[in-house]
This record gives C-alpha cells, sequence and structure tokens, in this order.
C-alpha cells in the first residue's frame, strides 16, 4: 500500500511537473520577448521567485552576448593561411614543423608549359668568350616550358638553434614541342645542384616596422650549367646570402648572388652579371586559393636590363590546394635560361604546375 501511495505520489508531482513546465515554457518565452530590461526580470521574478529569475536574466544577457560576438567573428576559410605559416612548414622554421632527413620534397615550382611562346627566339646563341653559335632557322617561337626542382635536407640543428643544411637540384628546359622539321628537340636544359643553410629567426628579433616580421636567413652555394659543348656551353659558381620577411598574406625575399671569379680560359660568359644581374627581389602573395610571386632580377647599375617574371597558380580541384594547379607565367627580360643570358624576350607560357610535397 505504501509503495501505491509513492507511485501515485511520483505520478502526480510528474504530472504537475509536466503541465507546469508546459506553462512555465510559454511565460518564460514571454519574458524573452520583453525588450525593456527592468520589466524583463519582473517578469522573471514572477515566475521563478527573485534569486532564480537574476541567475536566469543574466545567463540569458551571456548568451545574446557570445551569439552576437559569434556573428562579428567571420568564418576564416582553410584557404586563408598566412604566408608565415607556410614559410614555416616549407622550411621547418619550428619544432612543431621538423620531419626527417634524407626524404626529398619540392623546392622550387615544378610545372609543366606546353604553350610558352616568345616574342623574340634565340637562333644564334653568343658570348664574348665562346663566339656565335651557328644559325637555326627552324627554331620556332612556339615552344613548352619544363621545370623539375627538388630538395633533401642533410643536417638538422647545425650550429645554431634550429638551422637545417639543405641540398637541392633543379632542372630547367626549353623543348621544341611543336617543330617538327628537326623532330621536337631540346633547345636548352640548365642544371642546378645547390647546397643551402637555412637559419630561422627568433619572434623577439625579427620585429620590424608596420608588424612586418623576418622569418628566416639563407645561405648557399650553387653551380649552374647547360652541360653543352662550345660555343653553346654556358656554366657559372656563385655564392649567396638573403632573407626572408611577411606580414599576413604577403611575403619579400631578397637574395644576393656573388659570383665566383674564374679563369678567362673557363669562363663562359665573363659578362653574365652585367644583364642578369646580382640581386634578386621576389614577393609573394597568397590571396586564398590562389598564389601570386613576382621576381625582379638586377644589378641596380643596369636598370634596363635584369629581369621581371610572374608566376600565378590557381588549384584545379579547389579542395586539394597542393594537388595540380593552373601555372601562368610571364616573363620580360634578359636570362630566361643560361643560354639566353644576353638575350633579350618577352615570353608567356601557361599549363600546370604537378606537384608540391
Amino acid at each position: 500500500m505504501k509503495k501505491l501511495q509513492k507511485v501515485s505520489r511520483l505520478t502526480g508531482i510528474m504530472l504537475i511537473s509536466s503541465v507546469s513546465a508546459g506553462l512555465c515554457a510559454q511565460d518564460v518565452k514571454h519574458c524573452r520577448e520583453t525588450t525593456d530590461k527592468d520589466q524583463r526580470l519582473a517578469c522573471y521574478d514572477r515566475i521563478f521567485g527573485t534569486s532564480d529569475a537574476e541567475t536566469l536574466a543574466v545567463a540569458e544577457t551571456d548568451i545574446e552576448v557570445k551569439e552576437h560576438t559569434t556573428a562579428l567573428v567571420p568564418e576564416i576559410s582553410a584557404s586563408q593561411i598566412p604566408i608565415a605559416t607556410v614559410m614555416q612548414k616549407y622550411w621547418e622554421l619550428t619544432p612543431e614543423e621538423k620531419r626527417d632527413r634524407f626524404v626529398f620534397r619540392t623546392y622550387q615550382p615544378n610545372f609543366f608549359l606546353p604553350a610558352h611562346i616568345t616574342s623574340n627566339i634565340n637562333k644564334a646563341p653568343q658570348s664574348p668568350t665562346r663566339g656565335q653559335a651557328p644559325n637555326n632557322e627552324n627554331y620556332k617561337q612556339m615552344e613548352s616550358k619544363l621545370q623539375v626542382s627538388l630538395r633533401a635536407k642533410l643536417m638538422t640543428e647545425l650550429l645554431l638553434p634550429g638551422a637545417d643544411l639543405w641540398f637541392a637540384f633543379s632542372q630547367r628546359s626549353m623543348w621544341q614541342l611543336w617543330n617538327d622539321q628537326d623532330s621536337a628537340p631540346f633547345r636548352n636544359t640548365d642544371y642546378q645542384p645547390e647546397l643551402m643553410y637555412i637559419v630561422p629567426v627568433a619572434d623577439a628579433w625579427g620585429d620590424l616596422p608596420g608588424e612586418w616580421q623576418i622569418r628566416m636567413l639563407q645561405f648557399g652555394i650553387a653551380h649552374q650549367s647547360n652541360g653543352q659543348a662550345d660555343p653553346l656551353s654556358r656554366s657559372w659558381n656563385k655564392v649567396y646570402a638573403g632573407f626572408a620577411v611577411d606580414k599576413g598574406e604577403f611575403g619579400l625575399n631578397w637574395r644576393y648572388n656573388q659570383r665566383i671569379s674564374e679563369s678567362d680560359d673557363d669562363d663562359d660568359n665573363p659578362d653574365l652579371i652585367d644583364y642578369i644581374g646580382s640581386h634578386e627581389i621576389s614577393a609573394n602573395w597568397l590571396p586564398g586559393y590562389a598564389t601570386a610571386q613576382l621576381v625582379w632580377r638586377n644589378d641596380f647599375s643596369h636598370l634596363s636590363r635584369g629581369s621581371w617574371q610572374l608566376d600565378l597558380t590557381y588549384p584545379v580541384d579547389s579542395s586539394k590546394l597542393d594537388g595540380l594547379r593552373w601555372h601562368l607565367q610571364v616573363f620580360s627580360g634578359y636570362g630566361e635560361t643560361l643560354l639566353d643570358y644576353n638575350f633579350r624576350q618577352n615570353s608567356m607560357g601557361i599549363g600546370v604546375m604537378l606537384f608540391n610535397f
């Protein structure tokens, strides 16, 4: 009998609570719709009593503030990544980004531009020490351009905290793909092995005016040649130093190339620096899914020489930012290839960036 009374009492309480909850929910809704704060608090006081009403009113206000704050904060797309994050991951500048040694990764852009047209094709290359090559009238202004560039980390924590030693190899070819008369030969291929020493710069040491930040220092030694016999042979050796800064989605790189002198007999191109320049400044922009890079090369004493190069890319599939990308390249000036170091031309190529890892 006592158990039955308890069940009846519990059922009654649940029934009363259900009805009260329904009425209370309607009253609370009415209170929430009241715009005047004092009237709204009085409304809650009638339902819950003073202390509970104040608690609920404060909680409701907190919820409204959070909702308003959330509405003001824009949703950040995965593609809107600061260039500092990209640079730190690319060069492994922080302990969190460090990866294994002796693993090949991409270095300079790897691309294939099947349609590459130039304003003027170099049919008879020449240099002061190698003379002029025989004229090739079959060379066409429409050709293809291909570049493959890889790197691998050799040593970590070398001499300075976080500093790494890298090896890289790059190969860039101009391919007369549309030249049926000469069986589509490769007009020129440049090969460049190099060693790079990358030193990360701590935030406390890298602050610059205008919220710019120095991210790293770079030192290296490189050899570049086209592997051809005289009179088409071109080559040089260099050491270089530079640094990289960034701000938001913008980045700037400066590098100075110091040529290593050679004897007159060994020098294929003694006036190389006069044409291509010793300074290299690149500006990078990551506006969402796209990437843009503008590179200026000059020695500041021959401003009419040097070169400009613009590279634009956009993913073929926007959900795969590291996948295949459309690639547009525009060049103007001297030295698009080592063979063309003293030959001025304007060119444009379109194709795809092959891979990035």
